[in-house]
């Protein structure tokens, strides 16, 4: 009897027991809902979550799943995480607002098998505890600001393919096993390493590698890694992708290199590798080599180039390589892009008859060819200049030009449809249906490609994808994907738009289902485009309201008669305001074509630019002030024209720009700069005298700048010894024109194209900012952004404008927060390879003196001991260049912060000069040539001029 009373009571436990996990899994739910705002709408109802809130999924009424990417989040992670006892998915993927540590409790999970935490905010050392996740298959914890070193108890996580950790702040060494204690070489069913753009130190530890590994991608890029390539990497012959560039090895790169026979990419450039090239010839399906920027002895092209038969882009820019280059070289049938600048190639030039009829361009810019054979009949990018080819008298091949900085414009075409205008926040799909899309960027760490005008991969990039949304059964009409470019880490950044099937916008479940199968690598993209990473925008959910309950015949009736009316009414206004519409693009692209047709100086016409003292000059009257544009008062050329010194009458020194003649390039940046600088008057401004639209000239005449630029002074041309005080006015001065251009200007301007080549010195050194060509003005009702073509100069441009076309000021900002940079490095923003901002953050160490930056700064600087308030002068400029601009102060800040550096400095910020703080007893008064760092012809797409070396 006992018994027969016992069993029902075990099974009222068990049941007890299930309901209370159940109950236990809501409550720790609301717990997290609590400590998060945006959480979708279903989570507001308080009935069980398994059967209603979007984003959870339950089995047998335990919860196994959360996936939320894109939803918005705002919050932290909370230890109630760790409760959730059963939980096998969790993804918060594109929840930037999601900050904070993340828990220890994480360590909980033990039944996860996907921790998925892409582009949230997250920070803060990374918890021992992950070690505990022993059935983890994926950890994608990239794009956070985690800190500290790697855990080496991921090591522990038998089962784990996939690791990223890359995009983060991480520190230290890279861990391997030593007696009881894990590391990552205990990884071996791993197929993916992803650390890039941390902070690692430290060897390459040949521990880490083993032939019992399964690896196929090895991607260290962009850390501080030091010591040799370990011969121990030539074991792990399932290698496919090895990214090690942009860190500071040394030494040889070991022979058994060779041994990878598996590898589409190889990256080793940007460090400090010696000895001789490398033999690869055993790497026969090798598609991408970079041996570019390091040491190696000296030798000719190696004539195992040949043998690699998939090869596409090669390059070895900076590598010591001397004599002819071989003409089968360029036979290669794959080959797209060859890259050998800056050795001492020689010679004639034979590219031959059986070139690569893929071949796209050849740059061999600072060589020492001197002759070409096929001069007058090629057709690639071909790229000489800097060789003595190009310094022959007279020369005026396309070849001796070095190439614009241009970018892809490839958009996936409409679908055998006429592209319709959609209403604002709506784009059309390339089925011509207007919606909303859900948009990001892909990161394609290392394609096997390097044309990015093939329309081909584009579309079977698209249409794989198209076929991976579909087998996933996601409610997608279309997908769009444009504007690809490769950005500073040698990444190729395509933008995507997901277009939604039978509504104008995704819900809530759609969106979830989109980020999961990009965040969790469901999508795999064809094999050109190797491994990526995506990075998504939060969606905007809001709907329209539509009635409902039930309505009568009659009133239907009624309802129908009334819209049918308003729709006709509203077709006629539709019809009316499209041709008006049409024929205001006429007069734009007339305006535009031909920007000056309606300036007529003489009749006060609508076309003349609204000006504030700057004077209208006749030609006559330039010509007389040059002595008739003689060669002796040329100071200097570029892309847009010439610029000639001159004299007015009352003996004020000008600079005249002008256009090259009959040219009306730069047209519209001719009347922008002239209206805009004729009504901003600051002492941090270059000042506008006057124009000439006279006899088919466009010329600028500006105050004469005696000292040149600051990227003159910097580099040691104009020689003007900049000490620390010097920057620090020139970085004030600076600050309060741009600062005077967003917030005193009426209507604020953007300037866009903030470069030290566009701050110039006057006779006190005094900084004033120049060129206007590409600023843009802000209206009221823009004041939040401008949605525009994307204008400036690369290294100083502002990756959040680039990526979005939103310029704000904050894109001031970014540049701004380089160009300070520059001032304490007086490198270029970008230079071998080497991005300026990502180089201070990794040589920076806040626990030392001066950050420890003392290999990057400029020597000229000063001492140790005189650089009071560099460490915030440093914080500042990594403020500025923050990747998003809401977290970047603005220029009023910057001003405010660069005054208090300078009182902490000993120095009065309302000085009027920077020449008093040391003297000016450098023999730098009046330099001859100010302008010939083509200040003034920045937006023409040219940095140096011709007339003048560089050097």
């Amino acid at each position: 009897m006992g018994a027969t009373i016992g069993q029902p009571l075990l099974i009222l436990f068990i049941l007890f027991s299930f309901t209370s996990a159940q109950n236990n899994d809501y409550t720790f739910l609301r717990a997290l809902k609590d400590a998060w705002q945006n959480t979708p709408p279903s989570w507001e109802d308080n009935s069980d979550p398994c059967s209603g809130w979007d984003g959870i999924r339950c089995t047998n009424g335990r919860v196994t799943s959360i996936t939320l990417a894109s939803m918005g989040l705002t919050g932290s992670l909370t230890g109630d995480i760790g409760q959730l006892s059963e939980l096998q998915i969790l993804d918060l993927s594109y929840n930037t607002g999601l900050t904070g540590p993340l828990v220890p409790a994480i360590g909980n999970l033990r039944k996860l098998t996907n921790l998925i935490l892409v582009n949230c905010g997250f920070s803060g050392p990374l918890p021992d505890t992950l070690g505990n996740l022993e059935n983890l298959i994926y950890m994608s914890l990239n794009s956070n600001r985690f800190t500290g070193s790697i855990p080496p108890s991921i090591g522990n996580i038998e089962n784990l393919y996939w690791l990223d950790l890359a995009d983060n702040r991480l520190s230290g060494s890279i861990p391997v096993s030593s007696g009881t204690t894990p590391g990552l070489d205990m990884l071996i069913h791993a197929k993916h390493f992803h650390f890039g753009r941390n902070m690692l130190t430290g060897p390459l530890p040949a521990r880490l590698f083993s032939s019992n590994m399964t690896l196929i991608h090895l991607l260290f890029e962009n850390n501080q890694l030091t010591g040799p390539i370990p011969s121990t990497l030539g074991l792990v012959k399932s290698l496919e992708v090895v990214r090690l560039d942009r860190n500071r090895l040394t030494g040889d790169i070991p022979s058994n290199i060779n041994n990878l026979t598996g590898v589409f990419e190889m990256f080793l450039s940007n460090n400090r590798l010696t000895g001789p090239v490398p033999n690869l010839t055993g790497l026969g399906v090798l598609n991408y080599l970079d041996l570019s920027n390091n040491t190696f002895d000296e030798s000719t092209v190696p004539s195992w180039f040949s043998t690699l038969q998939a090869l596409t882009t090669l390059k070895m820019s900076n590598n010591n390589l001397v004599g002819v280059l071989p003409v089968n070289f360029f036979s290669i049938p794959q080959l797209q892009n060859v890259d050998l600048g800056g050795n001492q190639l020689n010679g004639t030039l034979n590219i031959g008859s059986t070139h690569s009829n893929q071949l796209q361009q050849v740059d061999l810019r600072n060589n020492q060819i001197g002759d070409f054979t096929q001069r007058s009949e090629y057709n690639i990018e071909l790229i000489l200049a800097g060789n003595p080819i190009c310094m022959e008298s007279g020369v005026t091949d396309k070849f001796c030009n070095l190439p614009t900085v241009t970018t892809s414009t490839y958009s996936t075409p409409p679908s055998n449809c006429v592209p319709t205008s959609c209403p604002s926040g709506q784009a059309s799909s390339p089925n011509c249906q207007c919606s909303f899309p859900y948009t990001g960027n892909l990161f394609f760490r290392a394609p096997s490609f390097s044309d990015l005008g093939n329309t081909s991969v584009y579309e079977s990039l698209r249409n794989a994808m198209m076929i991976s949304f579909q087998r996933s059964q996601l409610p997608v009409d279309s997908v769009s994907v444009r504007n690809p470019m490769k950005n500073l880490d040698d990444y190729l950044v395509i933008n995507l738009q997901v277009f939604p099937s039978g509504n104008d916008r995704f819900d809530r479940s759609g969106i979830l289902g989109l980020g999961f199968s990009l965040s969790n690598q469901t999508f795999k993209p064809p094999a050109a485009f190797g491994t990526y990473f995506f990075i998504g925008e939060n969606y905007d959910f809001l709907l329209g309201s539509s009635g409902s309950g039930k309505k009568s015949s009659n009133t239907g009736i009624v309802v129908g008669a009334a819209v049918g009316g308003c729709v006709l009414v509203v077709l006629l206004i539709v019809a009316g305001m499209y041709a008006f519409r049409q024929k205001g693009r006429a007069e734009r692209a007339t305006h535009e074509s031909r920007p000056f047709a309606l300036w007529d100086t003489t009749t006060g016409s609508g076309g003349v630019p609204q000006l504030k003292g700057a004077k209208a000059f006749s030609f006559e009257e330039l010509s007389k002030c040059t002595n008739n544009f003689s060669e002796t008062n040329n100071i200097g050329t570029g892309g847009y024209g010439m610029v000639y010194r001159g004299s007015l009458p009352n003996g004020q020194l000008i600079a005249i720009k002008r256009a090259k003649q009959g040219s009306t390039q730069g047209g519209l940046e001719f009347k922008t700069e002239i209206e805009l600088l004729s009504r901003v008057h600051h002492k941090n401004l270059v000042s506008l005298v006057g124009f000439c639209f006279d006899q088919g000239e466009q010329m600028l005449v500006y105050e004469y700048i005696v000292n040149g630029t600051v990227k003159d002074s910097l580099s040691g041309r104009s020689g003007i010894r900049l000490d620390w005080t010097r920057r620090l006015r020139i970085a004030l001065g600076a600050a309060k024109g741009l600062q005077y251009l967003h917030d005193l200007a009426d209507p604020p301007i953007i300037h866009r194209d903030v470069k030290t080549n566009n701050i110039l010195l006057d006779e006190r050194l005094v900084a004033k900012v120049a060129d206007f060509g590409l600023s843009k003005s802000l209206g009221d009702a823009n004041r939040t952004h401008v949605t525009t073509q994307v204008k400036g100069t690369m290294g100083y441009m502002d990756p959040e404008y680039y990526m979005t076309q939103q310029l704000t000021e904050k894109s001031d900002v970014y540049s701004f927060g380089v160009v300070l940079l520059e001032l304490i490095t007086a490198r270029s923003p970008i230079e071998k390879g080497k991005y300026i901002v990502r180089e201070v953050r990794n040589a920076m160490d806040k626990s030392k003196e001066l950050y420890n930056l003392h290999e990057v700064l400029d020597p000229t600087i000063g001492l140790s001991t005189q650089l009071k308030g560099l460490e915030r002068f440093v914080d500042v400029s990594l403020r500025c260049v923050e990747e998003t601009g809401s977290k970047r102060p603005t220029m009023s800040d910057v001003v405010k912060e660069i005054e208090g550096i300078m009182e902490l400095a000993g120095l009065n910020p309302n000085a009027e000069s920077a020449a008093n703080s040391a003297g000016y007893d450098d023999g730098s008064r009046g330099s001859e040539h100010p302008y010939t760092n083509d200040s003034l012809f920045a937006y023409s797409g040219d940095h140096f001029p011709t007339k003048f070396d560089p050097k």
